[in-house]
């Protein structure tokens, strides 16, 4: 692999110059000697194969081929102070990453509001963020896959606290079988209808999402894709509230007319992968929480 021939400080002297004004302003600024300062800039010169400044009245300016390199080179410079403040951070305990495992079910706008005003302030730190369904989340704390999960089956972890409360509601298409019926419905007439379920993102003991008391059941990989099918007409299903708040405001969904059943209730909780968490899984999860607080006491449902 070549290596470069032009160091970071013959930029950085370069940059300088610019901003300065000249050489002795740069030579001021940087604590050096002009001569010193003169010599970088011509050995820089010399290596490249261009001229970079030129010199009018007593003002140092670029040429083109100055301008083109030196916002190159600020871009350049600029990534060596983040690498060596990561460096920093990481020396002082902060993650170079944090893996966050979230329920399918958890607000979306929620988590991308936490992780918003998480950015200005991790430090380097990279989210991989892996969206679960059901058990995944479980299985992710239980194989140590994870710094920070969000789901529906952690209540017996010892490091889970509850998060929110998400409502289910079941529903199908204002044109569905379902609706045209006319009455309050039973079990029994859901049993003849298609019910779209979604798939359990787990692989130790998947189980899919929903009642499933239909012989026929469309098994999708996720909610969105659930929502779509049943606003399609395909089916009927259990969605959770949130998720289809603009739908039973327009009417592409109505709520099945059950008896009983017609919605139900789960559990979200906040767990960390590791008993001691670093500060920015700690940081993400204070943010996460204040989102939860502040949509809990705006949210009508």
């Amino acid at each position: 692999m070549r290596a470069p021939r032009i160091s970071l400080d013959q930029w950085r002297v370069l940059q300088a110059i610019v901003e300065h004004g000249g050489y002795a302003q740069a030579a001021t600024a940087l604590h050096r000697s002009q001569s010193s300062v003169s010599y970088a800039i011509k050995q820089l010169q010399m290596q490249l194969g261009v001229s970079l400044l030129e010199v009018r009245g007593r003002k140092a300016q670029l040429t083109g081929a100055g301008e083109a390199l030196l916002g190159r080179a600020r871009q350049l410079l600029a990534e060596a102070l983040a690498l060596e403040d990561l460096a920093h951070h990481l020396e002082q305990g902060w993650e170079a990453a944090i893996r966050l495992v979230v329920d399918a079910a958890f607000p979306s706008d929620l988590l991308l509001n936490a992780l918003q005003a998480f950015a200005p302030q991790d430090r380097g730190t990279r989210v991989l963020l892996e969206e679960v369904v059901l058990s995944g989340a479980l299985e992710a704390l239980e194989q140590g896959q994870a710094d920070l999960i969000i789901g529906a089956e952690l209540s017996s972890a010892r490091l889970a606290d509850p998060l929110l409360e998400i409502e289910f509601v079941a529903v199908a298409q204002p044109d569905h079988p379902l609706h045209g019926l006319g009455r309050k419905l039973k079990m029994a007439d859901l049993e003849k209808e298609m019910q779209v379920v979604v798939k359990d993102s787990g692989h130790q003991s998947p189980r899919d999402f929903g009642w499933l008391g239909a012989e026929h059941r469309w098994t999708v990989s996720s909610i969105e894709t659930a929502v779509t099918t049943i606003r399609h007409g395909l089916g009927y299903g259990w969605l959770p509230r949130h998720q289809i708040q603009a739908e039973l405001q327009n009417g592409q969904l109505l709520p099945l007319p059950l008896a009983t059943g017609q919605t139900y209730r789960t559990h979200l909780y906040l767990a960390f992968g590791q008993e001691h968490p670093g500060p920015a899984t700690q940081l993400l999860s204070d943010l996460i929480r204040a989102q939860v607080d502040s949509w809990r006491n705006q949210s009508p449902f």
